[in-house]
């Protein structure tokens, strides 16, 4: 091959001619209704919106122009008409009849973009949800000498173009006639239109209206005036009622004017679980967005419902939720601040309403005050806590007790409370949500407070051992008592210890926990994992029973000659110290207790034979 011929294969290809898509627009439709939008009712939306900025293009360069909608649905179709801006025969083809492009990208309007709904050009195609046929009239507001202009389109996709005689439509604006797809009509109903007008539109800026009957409904709750707090507290809760069907505990204003947001937040009258999503509405520019904004405020406060309005957050492509973005982010932030705030407000002025919303929601306080100092240093005075001395603030329990113990689960606490209390030591139950993360942080902001764990080493530190001389005594005993829940790795201690009532104390923590569950592992395991178990054995102390040296019933085991009946009497004292903790049982200690319990009935029994 010669140069010239490698030189001529290299050469460029000359461009095709372009093609252009060919969208199938009942699949597009059926993409619509399926995938992006989660219900058909928002046809309406998007007819409200196209004509709400349509008036807003209008009022850009007249300010003094009308700003009407009107909607009137009868036998199966509906006409919304409005005084926007309308469309020239050229807008009609270059807009309308292309997917994807919006009537805000117009010359002359990108100025204005800001003040629109819509962002993303899909306008009327939503309204192929439930029309088989749409018919445009329109008359632009920006060429007056323009005839109007129709544009029919039909669900296949094919559409049509006409001018018309002045006579239609003698004033700038736009009318838009829908006709229900079969199936379809109830979507067009008078009734239904009219509800979906006032969901939706409720606080649109303009003369909205279904027939006779407003709309709209302004200024909003949060904004009118109202002859005093007692009536503006009574209308938002009427108002709180009717959207979320619940009479709130409270009202949080939600104003933050640089994000453009006014709204209130409802404070829900019932407890609620923190994983339980909430679901918050959002209007956009008045036009309601969603019912379900979950991710509006912060994880922390989940015992509010909120309903506002912005002109800052950017919605997602199908308009029914709130892209996360950095604006968003700021927004969460102040709104938590907001409410954060409040509670603040309340903690300095309003005991009694700080009271009894913390009888319901003292969870979603404890969860803001673990990450915020200054929240858990206003609220120490207010959040309760369970203890030995009964339901107390961290701060009424630290000014009573040089150490703050507590426990980290409720199964200790159980345990321990009742022997802790008996020796004058005050413990705090860590085991319920938060509460063991809020005690280790009172130092930070309680200077000089001590806060210590209490284990089972702790509390058999705290008990009065027994005269060594009457221990020696009582060692056959004893003996015998390890001997049998050697087994179960439990060891058996002996102490005096108040309440007298209490026979024996089972005590363990943790890491015995921890040993037992891997100790019963490896016994049912096969022997590579007994090996593998085996290799992580660990040195951790393991449970132990102790036994009540002031108590009766002690005492008259431990004179007992009999060896048989001393651990059969040592088996029972240990379930009834797991039952009084409300221990889960493991099989071995149902087992334990089933033993125990038939032999006792045994020697019982046989003791009467042999008396008889």
């Amino acid at each position: 091959m010669d140069s010239q011929t490698s030189q001529a294969s290299q050469a460029p290809h000359p461009p095709s001619s372009p093609h252009t898509f060919q969208v199938d627009l009942r699949g597009l439709v059926d993409l619509l209704s399926h995938h992006l939008y989660s219900s058909p009712k928002v046809y309406l939306r998007e007819l409200l919106q196209n004509a709400v900025d349509a008036i807003t293009a209008r009022r850009a360069t007249e300010p003094d122009a009308p700003a009407r909608v009107r909607l009137y649905a009868e036998g199966g179709a509906l006409r919304v008409e409005d005084t926007g801006v309308g469309l020239t025969e050229g807008d009609v083809h270059s807009l309308l009849a292309t997917i994807g492009r919006s009537s805000k990208r117009a010359e002359g309007l990108q100025e204005a973009r800001s003040d629109f709904l819509g962002q993303f050009g899909i306008g009327l195609l939503a309204c192929f949800v439930v029309a088989e046929r749409i018919r445009v009239v329109s008359r632009s507001a920006r060429t007056p000498g323009a005839p109007p202009v129709e544009w029919t389109a039909a669900d296949d996709g094919s559409y049509t173009v006409r001018t018309l005689p002045d006579a239609e439509r003698p004033e700038p604006g736009t009318t838009v006639h829908l006709v229900a797809r079969a199936g379809a009509a109830e979507w067009l109903s008078p009734g239904r239109v009219e509800a979906l007008a006032r969901e939706f539109g409720s606080l649109l800026p303009y003369d909205v209206r279904v027939g006779d009957e407003a709309v709209t409904d302004l200024p909003a709750p949060w904004d009118r005036p109202y002859p005093g707090p007692a009536a503006r507290r009574v209308a938002l809760a009427r108002h709180c009622h009717g959207l979320f069907g619940f009479t709130p505990l409270d009202t949080i204003d939600l104003s933050v004017p640089l994000a453009g947001i006014r709204g209130v937040a409802y404070v829900l009258p019932s407890a609620v679980s923190p994983a339980q999503r909430a679901g918050h509405r959002v209007h956009l520019k008045g036009m309601l967005l969603t019912e379900r904004a979950e991710q509006l405020l912060p994880d922390w406060a989940f015992f509010v419902r909120c309903v506002l309005d912005t002109d800052s957050l950017r919605p997602t492509a199908s308009r029914e939720a709130l892209y996360e973005d950095e604006t968003l982010a700021a927004v969460r932030e102040a709104l938590g601040e907001r409410i954060r705030a409040w509670l603040t407000g309340l903690a300095a002025g309003d005991p009694e309403r700080l009271a009894a919303f913390l009888s319901v929601h003292h969870l979603g306080v404890k969860s803001l005050a673990r990450h915020d100092r200054e929240m858990l240093r206003t609220m120490l005075p207010w959040l309760p806590f369970e203890t030995t001395d009964g339901r107390l603030s961290l701060e009424e329990f630290a000014q009573r007790h040089p150490v703050v113990h507590f426990t980290r689960t409720v199964e200790e606490y159980r345990q321990v409370a009742p022997i802790a209390s008996a020796q004058g030591i005050g413990v705090i139950n860590g085991g319920y949500t938060y509460d063991s993360e809020l005690v280790q942080a009172l130092p930070s902001v309680r200077p000089g407070t001590v806060v210590a764990e209490l284990d089972a080493e702790t509390v058999t530190a705290h008990l009065d051992a027994v005269d060594p001389a009457e221990e020696l005594a009582l060692s056959g005993f004893l003996a015998a008592a390890r001997a049998r829940l050697d087994p179960l790795g439990c060891d058996v201690v002996l102490r005096a210890f108040h309440p007298l009532s209490v026979p024996a104390l089972h005590l363990d923590d943790r890491d015995a926990r921890h040993e037992q569950a891997r100790a019963d592992a490896e016994e049912r395991a096969d022997d590579l994992w007994a090996g593998i178990l085996g290799s992580l054995r660990g040195s951790a102390p393991r449970t132990r029973l102790v036994l009540n040296h002031l108590n009766p019933l002690v005492r008259r085991i431990s004179a007992l000659p009999d060896l048989e009946l001393i651990g059969t009497a040592t088996e029972s004292l240990y379930g009834q110290a797991l039952l009084m903790a409300q221990r889960p049982l493991r099989p071995a200690d149902s087992a334990l207790l089933n033993r125990a319990f038939i032999g006792l009935l045994e020697w019982a029994t046989h003791s009467e034979d042999g008396q008889a």
